[in-house]
Parts: structure tokens; C-alpha cells; sequence
């Protein structure tokens, strides 16, 4: 059985070109018998629909900071109380920055400000030449020094057509982190 199975995991997805693996990991957290709930930054909109989220997760997206979760629950607060674990995958370097730098100005941004303590797995995406920018390199070393877990990015194919270090980890490799992240 994995470790996975009956967490409750809370995916963070943005507006990277990878946000159609996301969907994979979804649908493949959910097949290991994890409970998944999912906050779409409105770029993430833009590239996949919450519909299929839902069709793979059975539960609802979340999108807007003024959603009503229901009854007297403060959305953000309530999202991060209910999950186990927090997935942002992808993580673009704008969801990257703003974690560093303590922005919070969309649902995905406040979630996970209110996520301190919590176990929050991080699966950078982006162009390669983003990715080795020193400004981004310092906030994913701020990051890991403040306890976020990281899992990637790989080598290969980019969306730009070209090949470098950048690309989101497979689906199977994120469960698999977070299984670790689970187990510790």
C-alpha cells in the first residue's frame, strides 16, 4: 500500500506549460487511494480546465481567494487545515518568488503562507534559463533553508523547443517524494 493512500493532499498548480502533468498527478494520487483537492492559480486556468481535476479527483478546484468554502470557514485556512500535505506542481518561478518573499495575492499565494509547519513539496518548472536566474536560485535556497521540501526540476525537453534543466519531475517521482515527505 502506498504511503499515500487515504492522505489528504492539497495540489497547488500553476501557470507553467506543465500544469497538463498536473493532471497525471492527480488523477495518478488519487488511483493510490489519496484524497486530493486542487487551487488553480488563474495563469494554471489558462492551460488546463478545473473540470478535469475534478473529473480525476472527484472533488472540487478551488480558484478564487473570495471563494465560500461553506458554512463559517475561512477558505485558505480551512484548505491548509484539511491537508496532509501541500503539492505546488508545477511551481513557476513567480509561485516561487512570491513563497520566498511572503506575497500573498491569490488563493495559491495564501495557502501557502498559512502552510508554516505544515510538510509543503515543491516541484519547480521552467525555462532553463529561468531556472539557473541567481535571483530564483536564492529563493529556492531560502526555501529549502525554511524547511519546503523540493523534488526536481529534470533535464530534457523544454516547452521553448530546446534542451536544458527545467522540466517538472514525472508524476511517479513526485508521489514518490512525497511519500518521503510522508514518512519522515
Amino acid at each position: 500500500m502506498s504511503a499515500v493512500a487515504q492522505k489528504k493532499i492539497l495540489l497547488g498548480v500553476t501557470g507553467g506549460i506543465a500544469a497538463y502533468k498536473a493532471v497525471d498527478l492527480a488523477s495518478k494520487l488519487t488511483g493510490c487511494g489519496a484524497v486530493v483537492k486542487t487551487v488553480m492559480t488563474e495563469s494554471a486556468g489558462k492551460l488546463v480546465g478545473a473540470k478535469s481535476f475534478e473529473a480525476v479527483t472527484g472533488q472540487g478546484v478551488y480558484t478564487s481567494l473570495w471563494e465560500e468554502p461553506g458554512g463559517f470557514e475561512i477558505g485558505h485556512i480551512s484548505l491548509v487545515d484539511w491537508a496532509d500535505v501541500v503539492v505546488i506542481a508545477p511551481a513557476t518561478a513567480n509561485i516561487i518568488g512570491k513563497i520566498a518573499g511572503g506575497i500573498c495575492d491569490d488563493l495559491l499565494s495564501t495557502v501557502i503562507c498559512v502552510c508554516w509547519g505544515k510538510r509543503v513539496l515543491i516541484a519547480p518548472a521552467m525555462n532553463d534559463n529561468m531556472w539557473s536566474n541567481p535571483i530564483v536560485q536564492g529563493n529556492v535556497e531560502k526555501l529549502k533553508q525554511l524547511g519546503f521540501a523540493m523534488v526536481g526540476p529534470e533535464k530534457g525537453r523544454l516547452a521553448c523547443g530546446t534542451e536544458g534543466l527545467g522540466r517538472m519531475s514525472e508524476p511517479s517521482d513526485i508521489i514518490r517524494a512525497i511519500e518521503e515527505l510522508l514518512n519522515k
